[in-house]
Formats: C-alpha cells, sequence, structure tokens
C-alpha cells in the first residue's frame, strides 16, 4: 500500500508539473473549446498554469517525504476534490461543458477518496517496520 501511495503520489505530481506547464505555455490553446476565449481568459489560464505546476511541485514534495505526510496527501487531496465540485457547480450553473472536461471532473471526484484512503500508508508500514525492530544480523 505504502508503494501504491508514493507512485500515485508521483504520477500526480508529475501530471499536474506537465499540465500546469501546457496551461502556462499554450494558454487558451490548451483548454478544449476555448482556443478564442480572449485576452482575460487566456492571462487566467496561464496564471492558473503556473499555480497549478506548484501544485504538482507539492503532491511531488509529499512523495519525498520519510514517511509521507498523511497530513499534506489529504490536503492536496481535498484540494484536488473542491476542483471537481466546482466543475460540478459549473454543470449545474451552465450545462455541460466539452467532454473531456468530463472526464476531468470524474478524476477529480473519483481520486480523492482513493488518496484519503492511502494516506497513511507509508506512516503506517513506517511504525510497523519500527516495531518489529531491528533486522538480524547476517550470519557468519
Amino acid at each position: 500500500m505504502a508503494r501504491t501511495l508514493r507512485l500515485l503520489l508521483q504520477l500526480m505530481g508529475w501530471s499536474s508539473v506537465a499540465i500546469g506547464l501546457l496551461h502556462l505555455i499554450l494558454g487558451n490553446a490548451a483548454i478544449p473549446g476555448a482556443a478564442h476565449a480572449g485576452t482575460t481568459v487566456d492571462s487566467w489560464g496561464r496564471f492558473m498554469g503556473a499555480t497549478f505546476v506548484g501544485y504538482g511541485l507539492a503532491w511531488l514534495w509529499a512523495a519525498r517525504q520519510r514517511p509521507v505526510p498523511a497530513g499534506a496527501v489529504r490536503l492536496l487531496a481535498a484540494v484536488f476534490l473542491l476542483g471537481g465540485l466546482g466543475r460540478l457547480l459549473s454543470v449545474a450553473l451552465h450545462g455541460w461543458p466539452h467532454w473531456f472536461q468530463i472526464v476531468l471532473t470524474a478524476l477529480e471526484l473519483g481520486l480523492p477518496p482513493v488518496y484519503f484512503w492511502l494516506a497513511d500508508a507509508d506512516a503506517d508500514a513506517d511504525a510497523d517496520e519500527r516495531a518489529a525492530g531491528p533486522a538480524p544480523a547476517p550470519g557468519p
């Protein structure tokens, strides 16, 4: 479970960094259906891209800690869930977006419970290892 947690944290971190850089570099062209949304949306999207790079780096930071800090995982997952809930609010107010945004919404609502469930996995494995005591010394 601890290994799965670390793998998912790294996947989330690197994908967030890549997506953020894509938005930072491409602006509106990175948003399905918004290529001609205008300069205000382009400016906002590039800023949010940079912010998403930072969000991805926070996931990668958490993945490198020993043990992985469960509180940080839960906080980052809660932010991701909040983004999905924001998309649901948009659906309720304005209707269904581009199909790719629907896929992203499903990920943003589906992955946080997995992270909440796995958040303690590394700390639990570390505690189990400490409770077992030191490994026996190798024989002659």
